[in-house]
């Protein structure tokens, strides 16, 4: 009743920003010559443009595939593609991302991956996704400060955000792989300071939990000790995976023949979005995605920066959510029928 309840408040809460979000972009726009502009765009750069998105999905696969041979568990690169999109497909439509890896671990299970395994391989996918926009995010910020005050000047607070959240993320889970009982001693301090202002209802089952989710941790940490080289293989093609989809941007940009601007700008700033919304509780950084794209953007789509950002939102998240939903829908019901199959064959043996 409860993951029912979930899922329905998820549902209302994805269409209701949807909905405010083609308000808020649309809402007083010329529709006729956004759409003209729309139909303008070369189709030859925009399918490539699916292309790299479907290379961003894969990209996971592969490094899922590729981790579960470090454990001596051999699976076929069709099967982890379908995990890849599962995890994409509930990341898309849930808050801050966190339906994916619960619904990857459920269909982990079907091909009898241990729970232990799948939650480790997917939490390096989750420190190394993270990490790589955390050197992004400080590369832009220490390296390129006239990109910053060409482009970034007007959304400089929001950035500086996005990118504090992802530091702390990404050291707060460091910090429980690495020194797992100063993190627990920390956290349960949290607790009790929490506990004592009323902010928080004592539950003895809470710490248990927590407790007993610190051994994912200590597992985590000893794999990252002794598979240093996959683990520079995996941040490597999450580099490749990330750029990637930050390239879809460029191929909208030259479906419109423009030029003018370097590819890697366009590239960096499309990064600029993703770091700055990637930690905040919106699905696929819906709406806040869309108002940076508007103000960044312009000088260099200029009076094509709406039919632009719907373009690339368009196949940046939108096509990506599609694609994803498709292969849920084709994991669901591979498993379906593999369960049946099973089931009539077991039948037929008891006969």
């Amino acid at each position: 009743m409860q993951t029912k309840k979930k899922a329905v408040w998820n549902g209302v809460f994805l269409f209701a920003v949807f909905g405010l979000t083609i308000y808020g972009v649309f809402h007083g726009e010329d529709l006729t010559a956004m759409a003209q502009a729309i139909r303008g765009a070369d189709f030859g750069w925009l399918a490539v443009g699916i292309l790299f998105v479907l290379f961003f999905i894969w990209g996971e696969s592969i490094i899922i595939w590729y981790m579960m041979r470090s454990f001596q568990i051999f699976l076929k690169k069709r099967i982890c593609f379908l995990f890849s999109s599962v995890g994409f497909f509930f990341s898309c439509i849930t808050p801050s991302a966190t339906g994916g890896q619960p619904m990857q671990i459920y269909y982990m299970r079907k091909e009898r991956i241990p729970v232990p395994v799948a939650t480790v391989v997917l939490m390096v996918v989750t420190i190394t996704y993270k990490l790589v926009l955390v050197v992004i995010g400080l590369g832009i910020l220490c390296f390129a400060p006239g990109f910053l005050h060409r482009y970034l000047e007007e959304i400089l607070p929001v950035y500086y955000l996005g990118i504090a959240l992802n530091v702390f993320c990404v050291s707060f889970m460091t910090l429980l792989v690495f020194h797992p009982l100063l993190a627990e001693r920390i956290v349960l301090a949290c607790m009790d300071g929490l506990e004592r202002l009323h902010l928080l209802k004592k539950k003895k089952e809470r710490r248990i939990r927590f407790q007993e989710s610190m051994q994912v941790y200590r597992e985590t940490a000893a794999y990252l000790k002794e598979h240093k080289r996959v683990i520079f293989h995996v941040i490597m093609i999450t580099f490749l995976q990330r750029l990637a989809l930050f390239a879809v941007t460029w191929m909208v940009y030259r479906s419109f023949h423009l030029s003018g601007t370097s590819m890697w700008d366009i590239v960096l700033l499309q990064a600029v979005i993703s770091v700055s919304v990637d930690m905040l509780p919106l699905p696929g950084g819906m709406g806040i995605s869309e108002t940076l794209f508007l103000k960044i953007f312009v000088p260099v789509f200029h009076a094509a920066t709406l039919p632009a950002m719907v373009l690339s939102r368009g196949l940046g998240y939108y096509s990506q959510l599609l694609i994803s939903a498709v292969f849920t829908v084709a994991a669901h019901m591979y498993y379906m029928m593999r369960a049946s199959a099973r089931e009539k064959s077991e039948q037929a043996e008891c006969q």
